[in-house]
Formats: C-alpha cells, sequence, structure tokens
C-alpha cells in the first residue's frame, strides 16, 4: 500500500511539473501583458487540481492496461499468422475511433458552418451537417486505410521514408487541383485524427508487432503508424473537396438567411449552476462513448478472431478503469480552467485595438506589430505539447524500447520546440496572408532532405512525432488563436486563412525530433573522436 502512495505521489508531482508551463504561461499573459484580473479564481484553481490528478490517473492506466494489451494482441496476431485478421483489426480501430473522434467532430462542425457563411454550401442546417458528416467519414476511412498501410509495412519491411515521401508528393499534386476553401482544412485534418486514447493502442500495437516478426526492429519498424493516419486525411479531404466542387457531394449552394440552432439557456444555466458532480458524470459519460469503440473492437478481436484468454483481466479491466477516470478528469478540467481563459485570451490578443495601443492606429498595422501574437504562440504551442498526453504515452514506449537512448524528457522537448516553432510560424502567415500550402510544401521538402541524413532509427518515431502534438489539449487554444487572427486580420477569410495552425504544429515537430537526433549523433561521434 506504501508503495502504491509512494507511486501515485510521484506520478501526481510529475504532473504538476508537466502541467505548470501551461499555467505560467497563461498567468505572465493575462497579468503582465493584457493586464487582466483572473475571474472565478476558484473555478480556475478546482479546474487545475482536477487536470493534475486526470493525467496522472491517465498515465498509471497507460502503464496498467493499454500498453500490455495492444502489445499482447499484436504478439498473439503474429503468433497465429492471422494477417487478414490483423489488417481487418486495424482498419476497425482507425474507423472506429476517429469517427467519433471529439476534435475532429468539432473541426468539422466549425468548417461546416464557415463554409456555410461563406456560400460554399448551403446555409441550412442539413448542409450543414452533411458537410461535416462528409468530413468526417471521409477522415476516418482514410485513418482505418492508413493503420493497415502502416501494418502491412511492418509485416513487410518497407522502409517508411518512401511511402512516405510518396504520400508527400501526392498531397502537393492533389493541392493544385484543390479548391483554395479546403486545403486549410485537410491540412488541418491530418492533425485532429490521433485521440489520446488511440495513439497509445496504436503505438504499443505498432511495437508489439515489429517485436514479434523476426528480422524487425522495434525502433525502425514499430513506429510509423501514426504517421500514416496523419497523412492519408490530408489527400482524402483534398479529395472529398475537389468531388464536392464537381458536384459529387453537395449541391450548388442556395444562400439566404442562415438557420440558427437554438440553445435552451435554461439548460445551460442549470448545468453550470448543478456543479462539478453534474460536470464530472457528464463528461465520464462522454468519455465512456469515445472509449467504447476501442473497448468492444478489442473484445471482438480478442474473443472470435485470436480467440484467447485475455492475461491477467483484472489488470485490463483497472488499467482501462484509470484511463476512464483520469481523461474525463483531465477534460473536465479543462473545460473548467484552460479552454475559457485560453480562448478569452486569443480573442483579447488578436483584438487590433489591443495591437495597435489604440482605434486610432488600427490602419497603419504591420505584421511586426503583432509580436505578442508570435510570442504567445510559441510559448503556448510549447508548454500545451510538454503537457500532451498522447506524446507523453508516446515518449514512454520510445524510451522503454530503445532502452534509454532516447530520453522521455529529450523528445518531449524536441517536439515541443517544433510545435512551438511552427504554431509562430502559423501565426505569421496568417497576418500576412502568404497562401498555406507554400509554407507545408516548403516544410515537406526540408523533411525530405533531413530524412536522408538523420539516424534511420530515429525517422519512424520522427514521423509520429507530428501526429501525436495536436489532441486534447493542443486543438482547441490553436484553433481559436487561428480563426481569432482571421476573423480580426482586413482582408483575411477565415475559411481560407483561419484554418492551417494545427498543421503547422503537426509538420515542424517532425523536423525538431529530426534535427534532434542528428544533433545528438553528432556530439556523439565528437566525444568519440575526441577520446
Amino acid at each position: 500500500m506504501n508503495k502504491i502512495l509512494r507511486t501515485f505521489s510521484s506520478a501526481t508531482l510529475d504532473s504538476l511539473r508537466d502541467l505548470a508551463p501551461v499555467f505560467l504561461v497563461i498567468v505572465f499573459f493575462e497579468l503582465l501583458i493584457l493586464q487582466q484580473p483572473l475571474d472565478g479564481l476558484l473555478h480556475l484553481t478546482i479546474g487545475v487540481v482536477l487536470v493534475v490528478l486526470g493525467l496522472t490517473f491517465f498515465v498509471f492506466g497507460l502503464e496498467t492496461g493499454l500498453f500490455p494489451i495492444g502489445g499482447g494482441m499484436a504478439h498473439a496476431f503474429a503468433r497465429k499468422g492471422s494477417v487478414t485478421g490483423l489488417l481487418s483489426f486495424a482498419f476497425a480501430l482507425g474507423l472506429g475511433t476517429t469517427i467519433a473522434e471529439p476534435a475532429l467532430i468539432a473541426v468539422a462542425e466549425e468548417a461546416s458552418e464557415i463554409a456555410a457563411d461563406a456560400c460554399i454550401i448551403s446555409n441550412t442546417e442539413e448542409a450543414m451537417e452533411r458537410y461535416a458528416l462528409g468530413l468526417r467519414l471521409s477522415v476516418a476511412i482514410s485513418v482505418g486505410l492508413a493503420i493497415m498501410l502502416g501494418v502491412m509495412r511492418i509485416i513487410r519491411g518497407w522502409p517508411i521514408q518512401y511511402l512516405i515521401m510518396a504520400g508527400y508528393i501526392l498531397v502537393v499534386i492533389i493541392t493544385a487541383f484543390a479548391p483554395e476553401t479546403i486545403i486549410g482544412i485537410a491540412y488541418d485534418s491530418g492533425g485532429v485524427t490521433t485521440s489520446t486514447i488511440t495513439v497509445p493502442l496504436v503505438a504499443a500495437l505498432g511495437v508489439g508487432l515489429a517485436s514479434s516478426i523476426k528480422g524487425r526492429n522495434p525502433m525502425l519498424d514499430g513506429f510509423g503508424l501514426i504517421a500514416f493516419a496523419s497523412l492519408l486525411p490530408i489527400i482524402f479531404v483534398l479529395l472529398y473537396g475537389i468531388g464536392g466542387e464537381a458536384g459529387w457531394f453537395w449541391t450548388e449552394p442556395e444562400c439566404g438567411t442562415k438557420r440558427v440552432k437554438l440553445v435552451n439557456q435554461a439548460i445551460q444555466q442549470t448545468d453550470v449552476a448543478s456543479g462539478v458532480f453534474k460536470e464530472f458524470v457528464i463528461t465520464f459519460g462522454q468519455t465512456i462513448r469515445d472509449v467504447l469503440p476501442i473497448i468492444v473492437l478489442i473484445v471482438f478481436f480478442q474473443v472470435f478472431v485470436i480467440r484467447e484468454k485475455v492475461k491477467h483481466p483484472e489488470r485490463l479491466v483497472a488499467g482501462f478503469g484509470f484511463v476512464l477516470l483520469g481523461l474525463t478528469l483531465f477534460l473536465l478540467g479543462l473545460e473548467m480552467a484552460l479552454f475559457p481563459i485560453g480562448k478569452l485570451m486569443a480573442a483579447q490578443l488578436t483584438d487590433p485595438e489591443f495591437i495597435a495601443g489604440s482605434a486610432h492606429q488600427i490602419a497603419a498595422l504591420t505584421w511586426e506589430d503583432y509580436y505578442w501574437v508570435y510570442l504567445f504562440a510559441f510559448m503556448i504551442g510549447f508548454s500545451t505539447t510538454i503537457a500532451e498526453p498522447s506524446l507523453l504515452a508516446v515518449a514512454i514506449k520510445a524510451e522503454e524500447i530503445s532502452g534509454g537512448t532516447i530520453s522521455i524528457w529529450g523528445l518531449r522537448i524536441a517536439v515541443a520546440i517544433g510545435v512551438a516553432v511552427g504554431i509562430s510560424l502559423g501565426a505569421y502567415r496568417i497576418v500576412t496572408g502568404i497562401p498555406l500550402e507554400y509554407f507545408i510544401i516548403s516544410g515537406y521538402i526540408v523533411v525530405v532532405i533531413q530524412t536522408w541524413f538523420a539516424p534511420r532509427l530515429i525517422v519512424p518515431l520522427a514521423y509520429d512525432s507530428g501526429g501525436v502534438t495536436t489532441s486534447t489539449v493542443t486543438v482547441p487554444l490553436v484553433a481559436a488563436l487561428g480563426l481569432g487572427l482571421a476573423d480580426t486580420i482586413p482582408g483575411r477569410s477565415v475559411l481560407i486563412d483561419g484554418f492551417g495552425l494545427i498543421a503547422f504544429a503537426s509538420l515542424f515537430p517532425i523536423i525538431s525530433v529530426m534535427a534532434y537526433a542528428q544533433l545528438s549523433e553528432f556530439r556523439s561521434r565528437r566525444k568519440s573522436s575526441g577520446e
């Protein structure tokens, strides 16, 4: 019992350390830069406590349940030689978990509303729902196929860099034919597909499968599934946009008075007044809904395809229980503390009067005047990525199979720097109005060049790093910043310019992780030659 308490206390301190940068950034900007008081301090404090406890329980659940079951299923499939069963599981896992991904649902709904406002689609609820559903299906099917492709790569031993480079070339070609209004949404869709639950299970599946097949290296072959799940959705959503413009998926828009969905204010007030417990119950139910498809898939394939008993079922149940509790507390804390103040700060920082200093100077604003926005983008990108549960899960697995060669903190800091640079550069793009594809294609070229010079063992992990940065914590704050900038800067389109920040947050970590590996290898060689 004492050992468990010590372990839990240690994990709680780790969570506090991980989340401290987020809160420090918020306090710094709110009190010193924006000079606004922190309203609802009690509400904020409760939210912070819930986020810390949630992250602690989540990590416990990963190590107790999700990692063992993912690796165990991979070993079982490899032992039975059931390629068909494994590929079916891979597709079902990708499709089932992505279609219910909250971040994807939020982005699809936001995109449908903005597309209706821009008269890309009819501004009726039916047309908006059909557009959003089409986006979600395009992404979900592509993720299912992506994980299938990743599994086949592990089985066949195909080098990941050739497949990824072919994907980049295909994205560039399709972008040239895609309507401008879909490009930002498509590039962002690759960053919202990998959920906090899916990432650990997919990582465990890939590493477990590579460990089970003779001649495969867990580091070289085990990672990469998440990279495919981030690349294929871009291609599929671009094709969805091309098909939609051709009249295959939506009809010629009929624009008129927009039908606004009514919100029951009394229900909203009742929910707020009912307190934390009722919000916990609601969030817990939503978390079960999101996790249930994964549990059903695991049980179905374990019982009817693999036909083996689950080893240590009590550990699996306890692990899923910890994950559910941890995610619920984490999400509830975010909703109470981080998201409201983050969105408020994004709106305040992008307010032209704040940037100009007075209403009279707004017309004379240039890109240099947005320096506080760039700094906020950098700092919030770094701090939220450090706190991202999906990245923590992959870092734990990377340190485990590399024997400590890749440290948890080294990987997390490298990824966080990439996200920070990417989001600040993305904010600069919105301010200047430079087309998104110029930056993304230039980034692809840098990645391709780096791939030839980076250590081979780091390449799959670097590609995966781009897919685990934009999840529970990062997406809402980054999306609010991008849409806020596009909405307040004259001459910018919310539909064309507002989306795209998530794409920057997914691409630049690949560059930073490979740079981190190249620098580490260079220092190691210098040290060896000096001896």
